[in-house]
């Protein structure tokens, strides 16, 4: 369980006030009006944003200081933050060892996570030489083999067209199903909600709201998520 105290995020005339409770094997979804702080709350769960007050707790423990590396999480950006002179083995091999000195039970983890995401064919190619998607895929795949109890997907998908946008979010559920990791993931797209979160966490106004169950929330919102989806 992912906990957030009394946070408050301030940079420069921007702040977000947060106290939410993250818990195991559910999906969540992060919506809101552009520049509301989605992304500033990721950040802030993965300790690239400091909180300016309260704590961040992982199963009762303090992490509030922690370095990025040593959260209990992996996150996936909008660009897929893949290494251009990598192959896309060696992109994937990067969530197992920094380093890329992998033993062989760690290839062996590369590759099964490649063939996983469709890509057991691809593994030598640069990503130059992938389409959108299967840039995605390898992305995943990295996020596979870190093999963390949270995931963090910052509109990855975002690029992409609507059946391919799809296309991943089912993968992406079945992969934390698999795993049985928490989701959270910032999108736009209320469709996405539907397709995929169990619960939302509506960011507005300066406030990430605490989570609440996405269908209850999306046919009966309150009038600021009324006001955002229009």
């Amino acid at each position: 369980m992912l906990t957030l105290e009394q946070g408050l995020i301030r940079q420069g005339s921007f702040s977000l006030a947060a106290n939410l409770t993250i818990e195991p094997h559910k999906k969540y979804a992060v919506i809101g009006p552009s520049g509301a702080g989605k992304s500033t709350l990721l950040g802030a769960f993965c300790g690239f944003v400091p909180l300016t007050q309260g704590k961040l707790l992982w199963q009762a423990r303090d992490i509030t200081h922690a370095a990025p590396g040593a959260r209990p999480m992996t996150m996936l950006f909008q660009d897929n933050n893949l290494f251009p002179h990598l192959s896309v083995q060696q992109n994937v091999g990067l969530g197992v060892r920094p380093d890329l000195r992998l033993s062989s039970d760690e290839k062996t983890q590369v590759e099964s996570a490649l063939a996983r995401v469709g890509l057991a064919d691809m593994a030598d190619r640069k990503p130059g030489s992938l389409s959108g998607g299967q840039q995605s895929r390898a992305a995943l795949a990295r996020v596979l083999v870190q093999a963390r109890p949270l995931v963090l997907l910052d509109e990855p998908f975002a690029a992409l067209g609507p059946a391919l946008r799809n296309e991943m979010l089912d993968l992406v559920d079945a992969l934390v199903t698999e795993t049985g990791a928490s989701l959270i993931m910032v999108t736009h797209a209320p469709e996405d909600v539907e397709r995929i979160a169990d619960e939302v966490i509506f960011v507005a106004s300066g406030t990430a709201m605490a989570p609440q169950p996405a269908r209850a929330l999306m046919e009966n919102p309150p009038s600021e998520l009324r006001a955002y989806l229009g």
